[in-house]
């Protein structure tokens, strides 16, 4: 049996102890591993660190504050270009309650960071932790988490430098994190909770899959509704999703607050 063991904490020189937020895990296509987290007492406060990994996650070099400014990935994965381009993408949260999301770019495989503003209007939409989604030849997509009733969404046909207004989907969003991947095979997976109840119930949670990223099927409740029960308190909520190399796709995602789930599956079945 394998048991988790810490690898940082938020311990300061003080000794103060904050928490550690939001992990995300990134292997480039050349270089170490990488562990991206914030630190701090609030997400309105905290800072970005990173910590890298030369045998697979084995062992890790000391933490890294990431330069004034960029904060890293803030809840899911940075994608690496077929140009060499990295793209990370990011958020902030104010304490007067206002939502913005960015992106951050590395032309040098993450040695040097630089970034979009806000690529959302505030008043319109309230939107933080974007997932990428790559179509290939320059074109991208962004999709958000939002304040709104609905996960919005941002283009880009040029590798990330420029991106278009922030629109809606067709999707609804609880306010709550979503995930996904660019499968292998071209098509785009969605990880997200259906339900368009502002704060309301994170079930249940579900995949959906598209070609164009603007028609979405969803194929698969991975926490249905379940019937003849008080789902009152259920949650299953903040996914992270993966393919491996092998073409499985590995998610995990909180249950009910208490534990995290983990789920293998295989694309090819999911239509």
């Amino acid at each position: 049996m394998v048991y988790p063991e810490e690898v940082v904490n938020g311990v300061q020189d003080d000794g103060t102890r904050y928490a550690c937020w939001n992990p995300v895990l990134f292997k480039p296509r050349k270089g170490p591993l990488y562990l991206y987290y914030k630190v701090g007492p609030s997400p309105q406060e905290w800072w970005g660190m990173y910590m890298t990994s030369k045998d697979d996650g084995k062992t890790w070099s000391e933490p890294v504050k990431l330069p004034e400014g960029i904060l890293g990935p803030i809840k899911n994965q940075p994608i690496h270009l077929e140009n060499g381009t990295i793209l990370s993408p990011s958020s902030n949260e104010t304490k007067s309650g206002i939502w913005t999301m960015h992106l951050e770019r590395s032309e040098d495989s993450g040695k040097n960071w630089s970034k979009t503003e806000s690529l959302n209007d505030p008043k319109e939409f309230g939107a933080i932790q974007p997932v990428i989604f790559n179509y290939g030849n320059g074109k991208l997509q962004m999709l958000s988490r939002t304040k709104n009733e609905v996960i919005a969404q941002n283009w880009s046909d040029d590798h990330g430098k420029t991106w278009s207004k922030m629109t809606a989907t067709v999707l609804p969003n609880p306010n709550s994190g979503i995930d996904g991947v660019t499968l292998k095979d071209g098509r785009q997976l969605l990880v997200y909770n259906p339900t368009n109840k502002n704060w309301g119930d994170r079930v249940p949670l579900s995949i959906a899959i598209s070609e164009d990223g603007k028609d979405w099927k969803r194929i698969l409740d991975l926490e249905p509704i379940r019937k003849n029960t008080d789902k009152e308190g259920e949650e299953y909520s903040y996914p992270t999703v993966i393919q491996a190399k092998n073409g499985l796709v590995h998610l995990v995602y909180t249950w009910n607050r208490k534990t995290v789930k983990y789920v293998t599956l295989n694309p090819n079945k999911l239509h």
